[in-house]
């Protein structure tokens, strides 16, 4: 279950926000295998003069609209799965919702099992043996 965090620019309105996360989560379904049901991203705003950044940094030219997507999950997946999930990414946000390739970083932080507790205050490995009983 990958718990996602994006940041956009102030001023982002909501039916952006939504397609941004849809671009994510479908990039996440289609790159790495993702079940659909598997939706945790939390979205939130930064003002311009509280993220700074290179514009220029290792030659790619950015806008004033970066979008920063921060992926934590289950360590366990290859080299080659990450960068189609990044070129996923990437792709979807431009050709969905209009946002350069070039305002797009990626970050993923793995972990394992041990380090999660995804409901009723269980240690997440209970869970991955089984799925709850509450639907």
């Amino acid at each position: 279950m990958p718990f996602v965090r994006t940041a956009v620019r102030q001023g982002t309105d909501a039916s952006q926000k939504q397609l941004i996360v849809d671009c994510i989560h479908n990039a996440l379904i289609q790159a790495i295998g993702m079940p659909e049901d598997e939706l945790f991203n939390l979205v939130s705003d930064y003002n311009a003069g509280d993220f700074l950044y290179s514009r220029t940094f290792n030659g790619i030219a950015r806008s004033d609209r970066l979008v920063v997507v921060e992926i934590t999950m289950r360590r366990g997946r290859g080299d080659a799965m990450k960068k189609a999930l990044y070129a996923e990414i990437a792709a979807n946000l431009e050709k969905r919702a209009g946002i350069s390739p070039k305002d797009v970083f990626i970050f993923i932080h793995e972990n394992d099992y041990s380090d999660w507790s995804v409901g009723n205050g269980q240690f997440a490995m209970v869970l991955a043996q089984q799925r709850g009983s509450d639907l």
